[in-house]
């Protein structure tokens, strides 16, 4: 019997691979049947994917023609303009089917803009942004008790603000801007919104990806509510339906 088990040894170590698929029982060809079918799934949740970027890009474009507003498929520098809120928790990345245009507040006309957060093909989440006609001088963040909103250089924490909790870069510059009918404006939002904010004259607000336009239609009503809050109009000095020259221009004016 020993002479038996010296020759199985050595057969066993002359065919290798083979002989050892088969003292366990899985044939060699069951390895190539496993690796197609892995193949073919990868190749067709890469064509869902791909059908679903596609049809979400058709449905904003369609919904931005409808609105009279501009489309554009990627724009680099758009997230560069804030980098608070949504923007420092997620990082930065490029704005993927932005929209862009204006509507009509309770206080008057106002610009809008919605992208999504593209990082690394991936989107983190759908950005909301209504402009002010005066920017504030400081930053504030309402963020959902329920966010692991924590990062390296948060801003200083001012306290609840209704069911979500504020933070800011300056104490003196926010505690002005918190009232009852901002807590309430936030809070009007929905719960998934995670966060909103103010920062360098605009409100954004932050949705969860793949956000349809009829939640972005309601989310847009709710942040020129909370932009109403935090930039009344005022009479004696915001001409009737007239925007303020965009920031940017603001900032190089034209000689």
């Amino acid at each position: 019997m020993r002479p038996s088990l010296t020759r199985c040894t050595a057969c066993d170590l002359r065919n290798g691979f083979g002989t050892r698929l088969h003292l366990v029982g899985v044939p060699a060809w069951l390895w190539f049947v496993v690796a197609a079918v892995a193949a073919v799934a990868g190749v067709a949740l890469l064509l869902r994917e791909r059908a679903t970027v596609t049809s979400r890009n058709r449905e904003r474009r369609n919904w931005a023609g409808l609105r009279g507003w501009q489309f554009t498929e990627h724009d680099q520098v758009l997230p560069t303009r804030w980098q608070a809120g949504a923007l420092a928790y997620y990082g930065l990345g490029n704005a993927r089917d932005v929209v862009s245009g204006t509507t009509f507040t309770a206080d008057g006309r106002r610009r809008v803009c919605v992208f999504d957060l593209d990082q690394n093909g991936r989107v983190s989440t759908v950005i909301v942004g209504v402009e002010l006609r005066r920017e504030h001088r400081v930053v504030l963040e309402l963020w959902l008790p329920s966010v692991p909103f924590q990062r390296d250089e948060m801003p200083d924490l001012l306290g609840p603000v209704g069911q979500r909790y504020a933070f800011v870069s300056d104490m003196t510059a926010a505690r002005p801007l918190i009232s009852e009918n901002l807590a309430t404006a936030a809070d009007d939002l929905g719960g998934d919104i995670t966060v909103v904010w103010l920062e360098d004259g605009w409100v954004l607000a932050a949705a969860p990806a793949h956000t349809n336009p009829v939640r972005l239609e309601r989310l847009l009503r709710g942040v020129g509510e909370v932009a109403d809050v935090l930039d009344p109009f005022d009479a004696e000095r915001d001409p009737v339906d007239e925007l303020p020259p965009a920031r940017h221009d603001r900032d190089n004016p034209v000689d």
